[in-house]
């Protein structure tokens, strides 16, 4: 977070941030106006370009804000107790759906960016993502029980081999999402669809009962 932007006032940081985010998942990066932002937010222009240089340094500035508000509370929430890997990935998705139902206008948001083909901010956004998941999926996969996969299983492999899936997963959803000019996903149809592929995966690399 910038220092400037810390300095200010939580109250008018809130108004800026709330308002920023409900100008981009509307319009995406392109078409988002910074008087439509200012504007909502109740701040002159000059205040705004103050605390960030122009609308890109904002734009990415609130995508991460928002991946690291999420990710907290994320890791805060997600049981890891339970050391099975695919019954993890299960609870990820439902902790998942959960947060969406809390914040609605973030996970607009991060659809709208997800799906960013501005050439200005698509490359600093896939370095983000990039990085997310080289951190978050340490952590994600931390004390699993490996003694469930079949003998002589290349785990790391085998783990890169599940993300995948589930990331290409993921995006095709996205991908069908933009199609039908839909601003949110079906959760729970993409869900059901989830389980058959975290079935598959499950057959695929744990021994036999």
């Amino acid at each position: 977070m910038s220092s400037k932007f810390v300095s200010l006032n939580p109250e008018k940081q809130e108004r800026i941030l709330n308002a920023s985010l409900k100008e981009f998942a509307l319009k995406g990066y392109e078409n988002a106006s910074t008087n439509e932002i200012v504007k909502l937010a109740g701040i002159s222009k000059g205040l705004l370009f103050h605390y960030f240089a122009n609308k890109k340094e904002l734009y990415l500035f609130l995508y991460n804000h928002f991946v690291d508000v999420l990710m907290k509370e994320f890791f805060n929430e997600l049981d890891f107790t339970g050391r099975d890997i695919f019954e993890r990935l299960k609870n990820l998705m439902i902790l998942k759906n959960r947060l969406m139902a809390r914040h609605p206008e973030i996970f607009n948001f991060m659809m709208s960016a997800s799906m960013e083909a501005s050439e200005e901010v698509k490359e600093a956004l896939n370095d983000s993502k990039t990085e997310l998941m080289h951190t978050s999926y340490g952590r994600l996969f931390e004390n699993i029980d490996l003694t469930k996969f079949r003998e002589g299983t290349d785990i790391q492999r085998t783990i890169n081999i599940i993300m995948w899936t589930l990331e290409g997963f993921s995006n095709q959803e996205l991908e069908k999402a933009k199609k039908l000019n839909k601003d949110s996903l079906d959760f729970d149809e993409a869900f059901k669809e989830a389980e058959v592929y975290i079935d598959m995966l499950k057959k695929s690399f744990y021994k036999s009962h």
